[in-house]
């Protein structure tokens, strides 16, 4: 614990601190460490503690979608095998959570794997989208976060139609000391990413990314965000080819920037 940095009304009844597992996702430990490092960091400083299984791979849902689902079967059972003894499991990424919640039981049945069914439906309910695990698990909606830029929040895909987020990113945003949240036109419009979908569709995906940058450009935010760095990959790509200025950061990474600590005012 910071002396002083505790989130405003979390404390209150002291509730005892949970061991919480990070699953980061590959394409957040390869592109984006900085993110599982906020992750770590904010939710030790909100009192709990963190574990990171170092023989975490991925979560198999690039293989999954792709086709390949019997690749993605040894993914399904390497994350249970890891994370079946974990209290919560946190994850930076909806779009893993969407995987997880979607496919895992399916794929279990598939297999005709009773066991490997019944673990996944055991640990299911202990998997946390960050934004939701805060809110939902830890009851936070203000972490004493400082973050002095203009927002706009973008959201996922697999956020909103998978896992029905909505109001959870926002309410943690609005509470962000110095940050100015402004709403994103047509927000619940894809980017156009999607994964193989960018490679396989280029020129959909092109015209879709075009209505995304021109709406981000429209707010006139500082700062782009969402849930799901890859999401945020594919914004940034298009903004800095067009020589924008204009930054995407996780919301974990905002929510973890604190006034007096490096990286504060950032």
């Amino acid at each position: 614990m910071v002396s002083g940095l505790t989130a405003r009304g979390y404390f209150n009844g002291r509730p005892t601190p949970l061991r919480i597992a990070l699953f980061v996702a590959c394409y957040n430990d390869t592109l984006f460490p900085q993110t599982g490092i906020a992750v770590t960091e904010l939710l030790e400083r909100l009192g709990h503690t963190v574990e990171f299984p170092l023989a975490q791979t991925c979560c198999g849902q690039m293989h999954y979608n792709t086709g390949y689902h019997g690749e993605a079967v040894p993914l399904v059972r390497r994350f249970v095998e890891l994370f079946r003894d974990a209290e919560t499991v946190c994850v930076p990424s909806a779009s893993c959570v969407a995987m997880m919640r979607e496919h895992y039981e399916l794929i279990a049945r598939n297999e005709d794997d009773p066991r490997l069914l019944a673990e996944v439906q055991a640990l299911l309910p202990r998997v946390f989208e960050f934004s939701e695990l805060l809110t939902k698990k830890l009851k936070v909606t203000d972490v004493g976060a400082h973050f002095p830029h203009s927002v706009t929040y973008h959201p996922s895909c697999h956020s909103l139609r998978m896992l029905n987020i909505r109001e959870e990113p926002l309410t943690l945003l609005r509470a962000v000391d110095g940050l100015n949240l402004i709403e994103l036109p047509n927000r619940e419009q894809c980017c156009g990413f999607g994964g193989t979908f960018a490679v396989k569709n280029m020129d959909v995906s092109t015209a879709m990314l075009a209505e995304k940058k021109a709406c981000v450009i429209e707010t006139k935010a500082d700062v782009v965000t969402s849930l799901d760095n890859s999401c945020l990959m594919n914004i940034w790509g298009g903004l800095h080819r067009d020589g924008s200025s204009v930054r995407t950061v996780h919301i974990a990474e905002i929510l973890n920037s604190v006034k007096g600590l490096a990286g504060g005012n950032a």
